[in-house]
């Protein structure tokens, strides 16, 4: 392999990797708890854009519960962001596990 084909390649997986991003940044997964009364809406390079909470379990006495169902959705939204955002890196890197290249997906 010379270096321009290198090169070539290097600017290839750069552009397939910003066009990855810009899909994740647009992507919307929600993660829910307490049976769907709790829904936090994230995208796929975690940012959360929205909770909603059904106004029945909002009850002063429960604020623990309901701090814990927040919480539980949260992370059941960015797990599955998490995986999506891998399974979409894995299509570009052919399944190869690149060190640091998740980190840069944030």
């Amino acid at each position: 392999m010379d270096m321009n084909s290198i090169m070539q390649q290097a600017q290839q997986f750069q552009q397939n990797m910003a066009r990855v991003q810009e899909e994740l940044a647009l992507l919307k997964v929600t993660g829910s708890a307490g049976g769907g009364m709790v829904t936090v809406t994230v995208n796929g390079k975690s940012e959360m854009l929205a909770i909603v909470i059904e106004r029945a379990i909002i009850v002063e006495s429960e604020a623990e519960m309901l701090q814990d169902l927040i919480v539980a959705a949260s992370n059941d939204a960015l797990r599955k962001a998490g995986e999506i955002a891998k399974a979409e890196m894995g299509k570009l890197t052919g399944g190869f596990n690149l060190p640091g290249l998740s980190s840069m997906l944030g």
